[in-house]
């Protein structure tokens, strides 16, 4: 599954768009993070960023943003899906969690979604040693963020779930969030298809599993997911 996910993220990053605009069809992700904190006036980084879901969302409101992500070629169709937006406070570059490209002390938020996790999830892969990487990219963090700057982790809770779930592969780093000094909450980003064919490829792509009996019985095209967001803030 990791190698699968690190070949889209490498080599499919349209498709993957085609997916990821289905999600949150509701408009949940964005009323949630406004409750924990306003963007408005904010510099904002958003690493991880893939083809700009959470950038996309935030650039009308802050200062500015800038997108990082390890792969220029997610970070094409972010550019262009911001772009597209008429807005000229963003700006996109490769990077990574644990080196970001920026000065100390530069951002007011960080924002990670769907990819802090790899730090963890990916090195057990490997063999490698379970909180080091992550440890490594939280420093990093701590290093960009201003006095009192927030931090915001999104992470599944349940891809055809309706109620959160922690996968046995995430357990561990998400208890680690919990036992260090993050808050959290969980909201709904169910996903909603043109069609059952468009639901089938699309999850299929991604996930490399059927997800058929998931589908809401009421509607076949909503396919139900809980996404979880950890936060806290850098101590002045």
């Amino acid at each position: 599954m990791a190698n699968h996910q690190a070949e889209v993220y490498a080599n499919q990053a349209d498709q993957y768009e085609a997916l990821v605009s289905r999600e949150d069809y509701e408009g949940n992700i964005l009323t949630a993070l406004q409750e924990i904190t306003s963007f408005e006036g904010l510099d904002v980084i958003d690493t991880g960023a893939g083809t700009g879901r959470l950038a996309c969302i935030l650039a009308p409101f802050a200062k500015s943003i800038r997108a990082f992500d390890v792969s220029a070629h997610m970070l094409e169709v972010a550019a262009a899906r911001l772009e597209a937006m008429g807005l000229h406070n963003w700006k996109t570059d490769v990077g990574n969690h644990r080196a970001l490209p920026v000065a100390d002390a530069s951002a007011d938020v960080i924002v990670t979604g769907w990819s802090l996790a790899y730090t963890v999830v990916w090195e057990e892969d490997k063999g490698l040693g379970t909180y080091v990487e992550l440890e490594k990219a939280l420093a990093e963090f701590d290093r960009v963020l201003r006095p009192g700057g927030l931090l915001l982790v999104l992470e599944t809770l349940g891809t055809g779930h309706a109620t959160p779930q922690r996968y046995p592969g995430m357990k561990g780093y998400l208890d680690y969030l919990d036992t260090h000094g993050f808050s959290s909450t969980w909201i709904r980003t169910d996903f909603k298809f043109a069609s059952e064919e468009e639901a089938r490829d699309l999850i299929t792509f991604f996930f490399e599993r059927d997800m058929n009996d998931a589908l809401i019985s009421r509607d076949p095209c909503i396919l139900p997911e809980c996404t979880g967001i950890w936060w806290r803030r850098k101590r002045i």
